[in-house]
């Protein structure tokens, strides 16, 4: 009887103790971080095909972005142009070019697997006839013609989440550019529609997979 009620008090103790830890685990609630916001960044490659004036012309991208959310990103976006063009002056047919600026990109449908976007670059850069050996005994054989060009590019994407770090992306954009002023070249742009795909690779979510949250704080 003496030994019961020495362990009386230990016990009472230890439901108390026991007791005070339950509730103070039903005051929180684990939620999903997936389900709320989340952030991203990844690097992006693409490779597209078009036409200008009929010459096949064909271009490759290279991005870095910043993912909001998983329905907005903005970034920066550079590209490289090669067309097979004409030009009477030059026995060299091609005209390369680069450009690049900021990438925006809104995405819709972004919890599904297959989200639907609408990239847009707005940059500058430069387009010419690089080394062009002109047939032209007066001019220096090896002057190369460049000119500055200003270019708004939109499209429309689609894009194929394989995995949280990996992103399919396949689309079409047309190229609008300021008028060109390349010596006795019939191109006065490199306005043109392009279609091809790309690959990101990167961290799509960020976030932790779950946390808890005090109920007090939250009804």
């Amino acid at each position: 009887m003496i030994q019961l009620k020495q362990l009386l008090p230990l016990l009472l103790f230890g439901c108390v103790a026991w007791g005070q830890q339950t509730q103070d685990n039903s005051d929180y609630i684990e939620f999903n971080d997936r389900k709320n916001v989340v952030h991203g960044v990844y690097l992006g490659l693409t490779t597209y095909y078009g036409e200008m004036r009929g010459k096949s012309t064909y271009l490759g991208g290279l991005k870095v972005a910043y993912v909001a959310n998983r329905q907005f990103e903005v970034g920066f976006s550079g590209v490289f142009l090669y067309s097979e063009q004409d030009n009477p002056r030059t026995l060299n047919e091609d005209l390369i070019g680069a450009y690049g600026g900021i990438h925006l990109e809104p995405i819709l449908f972004s919890k599904s697997t297959v989200n639907l976007s609408f990239p847009l670059l707005i940059g500058a850069g430069g387009v010419g006839y690089l080394a062009n050996n002109f047939d032209d005994p007066v001019d220096d054989p090896n002057e190369d013609d460049i000119d500055a060009v200003f270019v708004a590019e939109p499209g429309v994407s689609l894009l194929f989440n394989i995995s949280r770090y990996l992103q399919l992306e396949a689309g079409v954009k047309y190229r609008f550019s300021s008028r060109l002023e390349l010596e006795d070249s019939p191109l006065r742009n490199i306005n043109g529609f392009s279609g091809g795909i790309g690959l990101k690779v990167g961290v799509f979510n960020m976030g932790r997979n779950r946390y808890k949250k005090h109920l007090n704080n939250g009804l």
